[in-house]
């Protein structure tokens, strides 16, 4: 990569972990911004969810004081989290890579579909909030399974989707349920990882920068990231993600 495309790969590292700290999208914004440098889509997925897990465990860090009295449902959770993000980076790997291409621009939509359904996932969370109920039993487990099989697959908006899941079978205090989300992505996007390490190609050049940047933009997210307009974060994310399937489908 030449210097300014790496300069704007490492920017968008930055605000992917701010994102991802907060709202749980940041793929839409490295994911485009990698194809539009020419990778292959599934070296750009590849090289992403490297990239983006020092940003996630950032995050998870940032909040770490929501996550006191949480360590049964981490690990409950956390399972799930990892057999399903095998499953899905598995399946990256072993279904032809025409598929993930021609699948992405459904799953980037998805995506963008739920971080516009994100405030009213948000009003039912804080409508629901009662501290101390059941942790949702095999329909939530089984549902954190599912999202850990599209986060190891793709990834964008997993997130949204864990907060979704988290609105419709707990009773919990926001931030502290947004605090398991950051340690089941984190989860998720590891297994993930090590999977790509293991037996496909990545880009190391872009996976650093994403990773410098979204360890960053993770700690800043955890820290500042609830003072940014909500409204006019999510406008970004769709029209990046929106623009990106675009040009997938016409190109």
């Amino acid at each position: 990569m030449e210097a300014l495309e790496m300069v704007a790969v490492g920017a968008a590292g930055v605000a992917a972990g701010g994102i991802n700290a907060v709202v749980g999208s940041g793929t839409l914004i490295t994911f485009p911004t990698l194809l539009a440098f020419g990778f292959p889509p599934v070296l750009a997925n590849v090289s992403n969810n490297l990239g983006l897990v020092p940003g996630t465990l950032s995050a998870a860090y940032g909040y770490r004081r929501e996550m006191k009295g949480q360590l049964g449902r981490l690990v409950r959770f956390g399972t799930a989290s990892l057999v399903g993000g095998a499953i899905g980076a598995l399946l990256l790997l072993k279904l032809p890579a025409d598929a993930f291409q021609a699948v992405v621009p459904v799953l980037i939509l998805t995506a963008c579909a739920l971080v516009l359904l994100q405030p009213w996932l948000n009003r039912r969370l804080k409508e629901r909030e009662n501290p101390g109920r059941r942790d949702g039993g095999a329909p939530m487990w089984c549902g954190i399974l599912a999202a850990g099989v599209y986060g190891g697959y793709f990834g964008a908006a997993q997130g949204v989707l864990l907060m979704g899941l988290f609105g419709a079978f707990l009773l919990e205090d926001l931030q502290r349920l947004n605090a398991v989300k950051n340690v089941l992505a984190s989860i998720v996007n590891g297994v993930a990882a090590l999977i790509f390490i293991a037996v496909s190609d990545v880009d190391w050049t872009a996976a650093g920068l994403i990773a410098a940047g979204s360890t960053v933009g993770g700690l800043v997210g955890a820290r500042y990231g609830r003072r940014l307009p909500p409204a006019a974060l999510r406008a970004f994310i769709v029209v990046v993600g929106v623009t990106a399937s675009t040009i997938m489908i016409v190109s």
